[in-house]
């Protein structure tokens, strides 16, 4: 790592330091770190336990066990200067142990989690919203049977690389990272660099076990739930479209199938979006943009009006600033409805394009005055 003067054109040598030499631990320290940042390790995901030892007929913790995008276990072994000789072994046996927890198991083990780091937090509704799912039920855990597993250390031996190089010839996902800390000017910094990169690999061929059977079922009620969808969606536009033309253009081969359907809401990064769930209706005006900090700004200059916005409307709004999340946004709600009770769309299409339209209608002067990179 270098530190280089722009002006002069002269570049500084920054020198990596040990853990050992900072006094730096593995629990305390390091662990905390991936807690706390999980981007740190390159990619998005939620821790739902550390050092988590709920493994039948043994004593044995992992250190870190995580969600991803796709709803894949991540096992985290972390080790500081040295990864140790065994390291793989260890983490492969903790990633057999996981390979039998299901969706209601996974989701008790985050709950415990939860109470303790983050008391009256419901583990299903986080686990949705970092799925981007609407509900619990449409969610999928740990199947495929495919477990990840990432190793986390400052140096790695030939013994672990060459062992990592050998399962991934068997499919087992297993990634390796360095993590290397510099000391500058007083501050501690800490590269990263994935050594061993992740391939897309196939899953991993075990015989169906009950939870696979409980995948399988599961993944037949997804597909028919969106199937369900893809009709309300074509069918709620056909009507739409008559009334306004705010989605005439719309492709819903895009995401026919979400619990969602947006449309622009005449600034980048801005959107009016309906949403379908077995449990409310809505609209609302997601405020989405690549900063974060213009999102909140925004929100900001709306909310001043909402008094004026919600008389103009004609009816109170959910105001969502999500201080904690990138986007902001701006709901009116209908609850008591549900998507997959066909008698409840006649009731779901009338609020949704009515109140779409009337809510365009109302925010479009507010947002025209907004102005760009606020």
């Amino acid at each position: 790592m270098y530190l280089v003067n722009r002006e002069n054109k002269q570049s500084k040598k920054i020198e990596p330091v040990t853990f050992t030499s900072l006094g730096l631990k593995e629990r305390e320290d390091l662990q905390e770190w991936i807690v706390r940042e999980p981007l740190i390790l390159g990619e998005e995901l939620l821790i739902i336990q550390k050092e988590f030892a709920g493994f039948s007929d043994t004593n044995e913790r992992l250190d870190l066990l995580a969600i991803d995008r796709k709803g894949e276990l991540v096992i985290i072994e972390n080790k500081l200067d040295d990864s140790g000789k065994d390291v793989t072994w260890q983490a492969m046996k903790y990633a057999s142990y996981c390979s039998t927890l299901g969706k209601e198991g996974i989701r008790k083990i985050y709950q415990d989690y939860l109470n303790k780091t983050e008391p009256g937090i419901a583990a299903e509704d986080r686990i949705c919203d970092f799925l981007n799912k609407s509900d619990f039920d449409e969610v999928q855990l740990n199947h495929d049977l495919a477990q990840r597993i990432i190793l986390v250390a400052r140096e790695f031996r030939k013994e672990v690389t060459s062992t990592v190089l050998w399962a991934r010839k068997f499919r087992i996902q297993i990634q390796c990272i360095k993590v290397i800390p510099y000391i500058f000017e007083g501050h501690l910094l800490l590269d990263t660099e994935q050594i061993i990169p992740v391939k897309d690999v196939a899953d991993i061929i075990i015989s169906l076990d009950e939870k696979a059977h409980d995948e399988i079922a599961t993944g037949a009620e997804i597909a028919e739930r969106e199937l369900i969808r893809d009709r309300f969606w074509r069918e709620l536009l056909l009507q739409m479209n008559t009334q306004s033309s705010l989605y005439i253009g719309i492709n819903t081969e895009a995401n026919h199938y979400d619990h969602w359907l947006s449309t622009g809401a005449g600034m980048g990064g801005l959107s009016y979006t309906f949403v379908i769930t077995k449990k409310y209706a809505a609209v609302e005006l997601g405020i989405n943009k690549a900063s974060q900090e213009e999102n909140k700004a925004i929100y900001d200059a709306l909310v001043i009006n909402k008094e004026t916005i919600e008389t103009n409307f004609g009816e109170a709004l959910s105001w969502q600033r999500l201080d904690e999340k990138k986007m902001s946004r701006i709901t009116c709600i209908l609850d008591g409805v549900n998507i997959f009770n066909d008698d409840d769309w006649p009731k779901i299409k009338e609020f949704l394009i009515s109140k779409m339209i009337q809510f365009s209608e109302t925010m479009k002067p507010y947002i025209a005055k907004i102005k760009p990179g606020m």
